[in-house]
């Protein structure tokens, strides 16, 4: 099993989409996650920095500037999605990745207080 670190810039990121407002809090994530193709639109026209802003784990040994470096996706590269912060502390609780969880939750619940 992959291991991952927290991306300490995904998770300042997100904080600052919740604080300007650029979030969905109701979707299908299954819907709105980005897939292969619109991972590669995005990283046709923005860096990979960018690119692993949406990512809250790296994975440990992976190299920099490619997709298997970055797990646990929660915005559609452009909003964050209460969805895909709630998958990701389903998906790291049930791999146990414990820091990615807590990161995910710390992120859902100033999500939640914000939007309270």
């Amino acid at each position: 099993m992959a291991r991952y670190e927290v991306n300490e810039q995904a998770v300042e990121y997100a904080k600052r989409l919740i604080e300007s407002r650029q979030y969905v809090l109701d979707s299908e994530w299954g819907e709105v996650q980005p897939h292969a193709e619109a991972q590669n639109k995005f990283l046709e026209s923005h860096s990979w920095e960018e690119y692993g802003q949406w990512h809250l784990g790296l994975t440990v040994g992976a190299g920099d500037e490619t997709k298997a470096r970055f797990g646990f996706v929660y915005g559609d590269l452009r909003r964050l999605h209460r969805t895909g912060l709630i998958a990701c502390v389903y998906r790291a609780s049930e791999w146990r990745h414990k820091k990615i969880e807590l990161a995910a939750h710390d992120l859902l619940q100033l999500l939640d207080a914000k939007t309270a």
